[in-house]
């Protein structure tokens, strides 16, 4: 996040900003245009009442009588609504397909779900952006955009009226006008700043919530209440100084813009009323300034400060979406995995199971590469894939499941390239067990037989004895029908491994990808998961396995070392 005082044209915020804009700049220039339209017929309307009132004081006749005066005002005033309202529908709905993409973006976004948690925000963090934040891109373009079009062109037309008849009027404005977005910037960068901070400080409060809803059991087990209720507290003032502050500057920056447009439209009162009274006889063209002239540039002063008025308004919507802006950028530059298919639900991919590799490599981040020899895995085989961490054991588990694209070399299942069209169909051939364990936010049985309705209860109970669950179900409130938060509230990190195992025992798939399945397992835990996996294999299964576990890859068929290239 830039947060320097000084404007760069490298700014990623800013340039993020223009690309959303960029995506709707002609119905929002429309908008603008019609907006603009719409508030320059107070030109024709203050003529209209400077010549009436005018020639009802002076006696003289005007050019429109009353009856024709008044109709041309109230159709001038109906056509400046209905331009109006045109205009601010259609920022309005080009602002929401705005919204509604980048929200759908985010919500699929690779940068956001990435099945190695490289990225990923919490997911507190992600509802706060996807369902509260992205709304100040709606403020933004529906109000500061249309204000900002509007501040563009309508001063400097109704300065060149109020020239036409007086000099000296125009140079009021001149001296005055441009004082009000000399100090709307200044204070901006600070709207700014705080803006961000205040985003900053909302996400991190909504996503202490839900982790601490999550953890609710273990908080209660380990007497955490105090401790949690500090940290509520603390983040909540932390909260309430960062709105104050954005507050705190919001009505400094309306002080200021009142001060200097009322001293404006002011000083063009007392030069008119004087001019009127025939003190002052400077600043027209060779007359003295008539009174239909005063009235009209009596009427001209406010509408001239309105549109900077309405900018400085909205400059407040500008920093915030500048700051929503740069979080966006920042996801942007994320490392991103691209997940092969659609998540579809297709028949299983057929042909007897094979695995082949050729010259894969896969690029983690810019300027690392990971290579892998040629790999054939039949039916059947079990293989332990060993190495140091990082080598890219779990990538290739990611790679084999199609939940990370190659970028380089192919691999190939049953026989078929490993590509969008077929990565559905091989995914229902495959249990993948996870190193960092992720649920739906359902029971614990309804996380093990997934979206099986008539399910099979030897095989359920065959399954909870494989991964050793039964100890766990016995101690949970509800037992099977525990509900399970995201990341498997009230159970430990060996604990929901072993449901996700479970999971891989009930769903009978082809070809099992575990990583690290004995992991914070005590020694007599660990070799039950052994022996379960090992009579998975004595099935028939096919077992590909990343583990540290000596005594795991003993036991396997066969041993994948894995080197790594940076």
């Amino acid at each position: 996040m830039v947060t320097s005082r000084t404007k760069r044209a490298d700014d990623p915020a800013a340039a993020r900003l223009k690309a959303i804009e960029r995506r709707a700049l002609r119905p929002l220039r429309t908008a603008g245009l019609a907006g603009v339209l719409a508030t320059a017929m107070v030109l024709p309307q203050s003529f209209i009442v400077g010549d009436s009132l005018g020639a009802l004081v002076t006696g003289q006749s005007a050019l429109l009588g009353p009856l024709p005066a008044a109709i041309a005002y109230a159709a001038l005033g109906l056509f400046r609504h209905g331009l109006d309202g045109l205009g601010g529908r259609i920022a309005f709905r080009a602002a929401q397909e705005l919204v509604a993409g980048e929200r759908a973006d985010l919500a699929t976004s690779q940068s956001l779900i990435s099945p190695f948690g490289a990225g990923s925000i919490l997911s507190g963090e992600g509802a706060a952006l996807i369902g509260d934040k992205l709304d100040f891109l709606l403020v933004y373009l529906t109000r500061y955009h249309t204000a900002a079009f509007r501040a563009r062109y309508l001063p400097l037309a109704i300065l060149l009226a109020t020239a036409w008849f007086s000099w000296a009027a125009a140079l009021i404005l001149v001296m005055s006008g441009p004082l009000i977005p000399l100090f709307m910037a200044l204070i901006g960068y600070a709207a700014r700043d705080a803006s961000a901070r205040h985003l900053k400080e909302t996400g991190t409060l909504n996503a202490l919530l839900l982790e601490r809803l999550n953890a609710l059991v273990d908080i209660k087990l380990l007497d955490g209440r105090d401790v949690m209720l500090r940290q509520f507290f603390a983040s909540a003032d932390d909260l309430k100084q960062r709105t104050m502050a954005v507050l705190r500057i919001a009505f400094l920056s309306s002080t200021v813009l009142e001060l200097f447009s009322a001293l404006g439209v002011a000083m063009v009162a007392v030069y008119v009323g004087f001019s009127l009274l025939g003190t002052f006889g400077f600043g027209t063209y060779g007359s003295a300034m008539t009174l239909l002239q005063g009235i009209f540039l009596l009427l001209l002063a406010p509408e001239f400060f309105a549109p900077l008025r309405e900018l400085a308004a909205a400059w407040h919507d500008r920093a915030a979406a500048l700051a929503l802006a740069g979080e966006l950028a920042e996801i942007d530059t994320r490392p991103s995995t691209a997940i092969l298919g659609k998540g579809r639900r297709v028949m299983p991919l057929s042909g007897a199971v094979q695995i082949k590799t050729h010259d894969l490599r896969y690029c983690p981040a810019p300027g690392a590469i990971i290579s892998y020899p040629d790999i054939e895995i039949r039916a059947g085989d079990t293989v332990a894939v060993t190495g140091p961490s990082g080598v890219g054991k779990s990538t290739l588990l990611a790679l084999f499941a199609g939940l990370a694209r190659a970028h380089q070399g192919s691999i190939q299942v049953c026989g078929a390239d490993l590509a969008d069209p077929v990565a559905d169909a091989w995914r229902r051939r495959i249990a993948w067990v996870s190193q960092t364990p992720h649920f739906a936010k359902a029971s614990l049985l309804a996380n093990i037989v997934g979206s099986d309705e008539q399910r099979d209860e030897p095989r359920l109970a065959a399954a909870i004895s494989a991964a050793g669950l039964e100890p766990v179900v016995a101690a949970l409130p509800r037992g099977m029908l525990t509900t399970l938060g995201e990341t498997g509230s009230g159970l430990s990190g060996g604990e929901a491994r072993r449901v996700m195992l479970a999971r891989a025992f009930y769903a009978r798939a082809d070809v099992i990808l575990a990583d690290e399945p004995t992991a914070d397992l005590d020694p007599a835990n660990a070799a039950r998961i052994t022996q379960s996996l090992l009579a998975v294999a004595g099935a028939g299964k096919t077992l590909i396995i990343a583990t540290h576990d000596p005594e795991l890859t003993a036991k396997l068929g066969r041993e994948l070392r894995l080197g790594c290239q940076v």
